[in-house]
C-alpha cells in the first residue's frame, strides 16, 4: 500500500457540483449539502488546511450552453455564477456542522462574496479554517478544474485532490471494463503517455510544471478522506512528478 507523505499539510480539494444534487439530478439538495460537508470535515479533524473548489454541474454549465447556441463568454459567466451559489450552500453547511469557513470570489458582490486575496486566504487557511474559492478564475474559457490548479499553485497547496465517483484511475473506464485495474501511483509523464483523464490538459500542466500532486479519490464514501489524510491510499490514485 502506498504511503501519503507529510507534506499533506495543505490541500485544495476539487469537488463535483453534482455532489450537491438531490435525487432530482438537478440544483441544492441540503441534504446532500450536509453529507458532502461531513465527508470534508474528514479533512479537517485531520488537521489538514482544507481549500475547496465546487464545479456548476448541478446547476449550469458553461460549455454545455454554448453548445447550445449561447455565447461561449456569456454561458461560462453563468457558470461561474452558479459556482459562487453552490460555495454559498457549503460555506452554510460546513457551519452548520461547527466547520470554520469562508468565501473568496473571483467575483466580488458587496455584501455576499468577498473577493479572492491570496495571502488572506493563506492567512485564514493558517488559522484552520476552511476557504471556499468561488466563480473559477473570472475568465471564461477556463475550467474549474483549472481553477483548482490555479489557486492551488497561488496557496502553495501541498496536492490537488479530486473527488470523483470512483476510487481512482484506472487503465480503463471502471463503470464500462470489469477488468479495469486501477493505480495506486502514477507519474505525470505515465499518465500522459497513457492518454488517461485525470483532469483538463491547463490544468494538469500547471500542477505538473509546478510540482504539486494530483490525487484522484472516491467522493462521499465515509472514512475515505479521512483515512487518505493517515497515508491509506487503497481508496486513490496519486499523480507525481516522478
Amino acid at each position: 500500500m502506498a504511503k501519503a507523505k507529510k507534506f499533506f499539510k495543505r490541500v485544495l480539494l476539487k469537488l463535483s457540483g453534482e455532489m450537491l444534487k438531490g435525487k432530482d439530478g438537478f440544483g441544492i439538495d441540503p441534504d446532500a449539502t450536509i453529507e458532502a460537508a461531513k465527508r470534508i470535515k474528514e479533512a479537517v479533524d485531520a488537521g489538514v488546511q482544507t481549500a475547496i473548489i465546487i464545479g456548476a454541474g448541478n446547476i449550469f454549465r458553461g460549455l454545455a450552453g454554448s453548445r447550445q447556441g449561447m455565447d461561449r463568454s456569456c454561458a461560462d459567466n453563468m457558470g461561474m455564477l452558479a459556482t459562487a451559489m453552490n460555495a454559498l450552500a457549503m460555506r452554510d453547511a460546513l457551519e452548520s456542522i461547527g466547520v470554520k469557513a469562508e468565501i473568496q470570489s473571483a467575483f466580488a458582490i458587496n455584501g455576499v462574496l468577498k473577493p479572492f486575496d491570496q495571502r488572506e486566504a493563506v492567512r485564514l487557511l493558517e488559522e484552520g479554517t476552511v476557504v471556499l474559492f468561488a466563480a473559477g478564475t473570472g475568465h471564461p474559457y477556463f475550467t474549474t478544474d483549472t481553477t483548482a490548479a490555479l489557486r492551488a499553485c497561488e496557496i502553495k497547496a501541498d496536492a490537488v485532490f479530486k473527488g470523483t465517483k470512483v476510487d481512482g484511475i484506472y487503465t480503463a473506464d471502471p463503470m464500462k471494463v470489469k477488468n479495469a485495474k486501477r493505480y495506486e501511483t502514477i507519474t505525470f509523464a505515465e499518465a500522459l503517455s497513457k492518454r488517461l483523464a485525470v483532469m483538463d490538459s491547463t490544468a494538469f500542466s500547471l500542477c505538473q510544471d509546478n510540482n504539486i500532486n494530483i490525487l484522484v479519490f472516491r467522493f462521499g464514501v465515509p472514512g475515505v478522506l479521512g483515512n487518505i489524510m493517515k497515508g491509506d491510499f487503497s481508496a486513490a490514485t496519486l499523480v507525481t512528478v516522478k
